[in-house]
């Protein structure tokens, strides 16, 4: 059951939902603009909003509902987290944004908006876990329970901060917006903060360690999430020991891997024993998730936009599936030493029309690279017997993708170079930028027209940690304390699950040492985790943004390489700014350095 289900309880399962979203959207959403004002719940004062049990859960409902804040239909954010793996590796912005482009300023709404987001979050947790005690009438168990669930999204809304403006204000009780004069703390004591009310969590007797799927109660924090978080946590302070005690603790909790990749991230695998903590999504009204409306294409249902492309550099880690890497030079003989623009020649379409040739020989194309015939089966074997992940998070060239109905029923599309017609009996999918060749996200991009009700908001949940995330940070912590052994059998049950050859199996598998194993759990959780938001803040931890973002030849690429919008390097950019506006209002925040 949804998390924000769990405090109506209506007959029919269809009503449960849009009767209760309407409901906590009227008592919680009309929040005041003033971000720490103490009436945050429209004409519920803060006074009054504890003072019965059902009040109290909703108030609750209410921490949680921030989670959702960032979620636009009307055009991304750029604020919701898969959306800001298009400032990362792994994902591409399309015409880029303004971290990729150089563009950015201390007025950037990104900046403002992110923390006004993060602190109204913050300000919900303090108003609840400073009145459910004093006034609430629930058992006190349930009062025990919801200062746990509180605290918790407490430390997350501050984790997240301090993942980018490194060092922000700490309140830990209600504030007027009159008394939001504090200057900051340093990024060592958020990461107390975080840690302290982390543990808080996990030493309250009154939150379980895990739920159980389809109960009514799924969807709450638990003590495994507080232990991931916590986890994450030491990870950033490298207290790699206290790491890897955490993670441990994860999966004394229960949780596990799901046996299945490929059905992983469909809606009846989204309360499975992998999913730690998620953000819940139903499809209805604007509380579902926004991935097919960003994420998918024309031919997708609803005739979606691509916002985000697969950066063609993450395609080119994924392994073959014997574990040895990838090389364009074993399927296409000369490919790497060929200029990016050449190279679009190997990726056309069988049955080349004239004018097809003749746009391609006027680009500069050694056509008689071209096989009339069979240009698609070479290039398909680029895509073949690799990491079965590949074609689970990504649609590549000539794949297929079930897509929105024509003439009655779902159709397949084809991804095809240059695209000619979406309809029967040609079927090629269609993209709002055609005109250039890009890899498409499949991660979290519906099926066909019976996955969800309407683009802009899916049922799938998304999440904001999954047991996979845990074991490959639990590798990373043991093989930073030099214990490279104890870690590589982590890494191997991720890759297991996935189908790929497991490490030190075979020549090509075998880990050298420590140094290598680095760049090997790196590299497993950049194909691990497309489109679910953790790659921008692993590159981010790990010091690497500018190394693997943007190195010679980055920017927005076409599958070929050819660059449509290019990278621009600042080196203020791994650090965010303070707002400018929060800086005007409080003469006490000291600005990052370079900005």
């Amino acid at each position: 059951m949804k998390l924000t289900n769990i405090i109506a309880n209506p007959g029919r399962s269809g009503i449960k939902k849009a009767t209760l979203f309407v409901a906590a959207a009227l008592s919680l959403g009309s929040c005041q603009s003033d971000l720490l004002d103490t009436t945050p719940y429209g004409s519920i004062s803060s006074a009054n909003m504890w003072v019965s049990d059902n009040l109290t859960d909703l108030g609750v409902a209410g921490v949680y509902n921030t989670l959702r804040l960032g979620i636009q239909n009307g055009g991304a954010s750029d604020r919701e987290l898969y959306q800001m793996d298009g400032m990362g590796f792994t994902s591409m912005s399309r015409g880029g944004n303004d971290m990729t482009n150089g563009t950015s300023t201390t007025s950037s709404g990104r900046f403002s908006n992110t923390w006004r987001e993060m602190y109204e979050g913050i300000h919900r947790a303090n108003d609840a876990i400073a009145n459910i005690g004093a006034k609430s009438p629930s058992t006190a168990e349930k009062k025990a329970r919801l200062i746990g669930e509180c605290k918790l999204l407490r430390a997350y809304f501050y984790l997240r901060l301090n993942q980018l403006y490194k060092g922000v204000p700490v309140y830990l009780e209600p504030v007027a917006v009159t008394e939001m004069n504090r200057a900051r703390e340093t990024e060592a004591a958020v990461w107390d903060v975080v840690v302290k009310d982390l543990t808080d969590a996990i030493n309250e007797p009154a939150l379980p360690a895990k739920y159980a799927a389809k109960t009514p109660t799924y969807g709450r924090v638990t003590k495994g999430a507080a232990y991931a978080l916590r986890g994450k946590a030491y990870m950033y302070q490298k207290k790699y020991a206290e790491a890897a005690a955490d993670f441990a603790k994860v999966k004394e909790a229960g949780y596990k891997l799901f046996g299945d990749y490929s059905k992983l991230f469909k809606e009846a695998n989204e309360q499975s024993d992998e999913m730690i903590f998620s953000l819940q999504h139903t499809g209805v009204d604007t509380y579902g998730s926004t991935t097919q409306w960003y994420c998918g294409t024309r031919s997708s249902f609803g005739s979606c936009w691509n916002n985000y492309y697969v950066s063609p550099k993450v395609v080119e880690l994924f392994e073959n599936k014997d574990g040895s890497k990838f090389n364009w030079d074993a399927v296409l003989p000369g490919y790497s030493t060929m200029s990016a623009n050449q190279r679009e020649v190997f990726f056309y379409r069988n049955g080349l029309t004239a004018a097809e040739i003749s746009t391609g020989t006027n680009k500069g194309l050694d056509m008689k690279l071209y096989l009339p015939t069979g240009n698609e089966q070479r290039l398909a074997k680029a895509y073949a017997d690799r990491d079965p992940r590949l074609n689970v998070s990504v649609i590549v060239p000539y794949a297929t993708y079930l897509g929105r109905p024509q003439n009655g029923a779902d159709q397949v599309y084809t991804n095809r170079w240059p695209s000619r017609s979406e309809t029967p009996p040609v079927l090629d999918l269609f993209t709002d930028s055609r005109s250039q060749f890009f890899y498409l996200h499949r991660k979290f991009v519906y099926e066909g027209s019976t996955e969800l009700l309407n683009r802009q908001f899916g049922p799938i949940d998304f999440p904001l940690i999954r047991y996979a995330d845990v074991l490959l940070m639990w590798a990373e912590a043991l093989n930073e304390q030099n214990k490279t052994a104890e870690a590589i059998p982590l890494v191997n049950e991720v890759r297991a699950r996935a189908g790929i050859a497991l490490l030190n199996s075979s020549t090509a598998t075998t880990v050298a040492g420590q140094a290598d194993l680095r760049e090997r759990i790196r590299n497993e959780r950049r194909v691990e985790f497309i489109n679910e938001g953790i790659n921008y803040f692993d590159e981010l931890r790990w010091g690497t943004l500018k190394d693997m973002v943007f190195s010679a030849g980055s920017g927005v690429n076409q599958i070929w390489g050819s660059i449509t919008a290019p990278y621009t390097w600042k080196d203020n950019i791994t650090t965010w700014p303070i707002p400018q506006t929060e800086i005007e209002q409080n003469p006490k925040l000291v600005q990052n350095p370079g900005w």
